[in-house]
């Protein structure tokens, strides 16, 4: 049964529990949330599915609950193994990567547990990090930094865990780890090539001299691509290094020009930190006419729909009719833009940028 057959009676009660409790924003969110667990109990759910449902949505609220003060704040999130030892250079490039990026003020995100998670804590401190732990029988515990900062939420199921991981950060770093950390890789990549989630940076990092990534970067050039399973530019988005440097650039540098995007129509509106001159559109439009369905990328101002929610109305933009069927392509014409002339210093984000 859909929550639209739920009986008007009820939808009623709804407004009126919602009036009593003194939700005033987003009603129709709220109410459809509360519709939907309605609907659950008129389609006699089993109780498995109830318990499923219940937890999740429970571990989304202390989620979001947990980053809202720090929603304004950019943030990175480090994937690693748990296993990895604190006199293991992996370790060590966890650390110097996160206290890079905590000293260009961004907020590191891990999974709060031991290894790569406690590396990344140590190096971007208690005061700049943040934790998704998994309830797990050898990983019960936040590590001690995370502990310290009492700035982590548990999770009982790693779906929700990855969502958290993933939804509040505008970069990714990869640290050599094992089926968690290639399954959360492999994710990121995933939601990027499909443009599910909106651009952002991806970093594999190495320890100094390190194979891990170039042999998977072998794999994928000797088996992927010539399979036809993905495109040959897949891999592109990615970042490998062995730099730590190199890492933390290529995260901040990302959003040295970009701010955000939002569809209008058919049409897509990359909002800007520096307008574009004359000269660098018409070289834009020379180099990425092949990702257009038609006409020019342009200048703009804010279109009705985001003058109707206030979205980004002080940043300049641009619109183009991008093919959707390309928009995995789209971080090639975002690094473009960053690499404008007119592009100001790479500094960190505003996290409120985004659809």
């Amino acid at each position: 049964m859909s929550d639209s057959l739920v009986p008007p009676e009820v939808t009623d009660d709804i407004r009126a529990l919602m009036q009593d409790a003194g939700i005033t924003a987003d009603q129709d969110l709220i109410a459809r949330i509360l519709a939907t667990g309605i609907g659950l109990g008129l389609d006699d759910t089993d109780r498995l599915d109830l318990k499923i449902t219940s937890a999740a949505l429970t571990e989304m609220r202390a989620a979001f609950r947990l980053f809202a003060p720090y929603r304004d704040v950019p943030k990175v999130t480090i994937f690693g193994s748990a296993r990895t030892r604190p006199d293991d250079a992996l370790y060590r490039a966890a650390a110097d990567v996160a206290a890079a990026l905590a000293a260009r003020g961004w907020f590191v995100v891990t999974g709060a547990g031991p290894g790569i998670m406690q590396a990344a804590a140590e190096g971007a401190g208690a005061a700049h990090s943040l934790g998704v732990s998994i309830r797990l029988p050898f990983e019960e515990k936040p590590n001690a930094v995370i502990a310290e900062a009492d700035r982590v939420v548990a999770m009982k199921y790693f779906f929700t865990r990855k969502l958290m991981l993933v939804k509040e950060s505008r970069g990714f770093v990869c640290v050599p780890g094992g089926f968690g950390t290639l399954d959360e890789m492999f994710e990121l990549l995933t939601l990027q090539q499909t443009g599910k989630a909106e651009p952002t940076p991806i970093v594999l990092l190495d320890e100094p001299g390190g194979g891990f990534w170039t042999a998977f970067r072998g794999y994928v050039d000797d088996r992927l691509i010539p399979a036809g399973v993905i495109s040959p530019d897949d891999l592109d988005r990615v970042l490998i290094t062995d730099s730590v440097t190199a890492a933390a650039d290529e995260i901040t540098g990302f959003w040295r020009n970009y701010d955000s995007l939002r569809w209008i129509g058919r049409r897509l509106v990359l909002r800007l930190r520096a307008e574009p001159t004359d000269v660098e559109l018409n070289d834009l439009n020379a180099r990425f006419a092949h990702l257009l369905t038609q006409g020019r990328i342009e200048r703009t101002v804010p279109r009705k729909p985001e003058l109707e929610d206030a979205d980004r109305l002080d940043l300049p933009r641009i619109i183009l009719h991008f093919d959707q069927r390309r928009v995995g392509e789209l971080f090639h014409l975002i690094r473009a833009l960053g690499a404008l002339g007119s592009a100001p210093p790479a500094t960190p984000p505003d996290a409120q940028g985004g659809a």
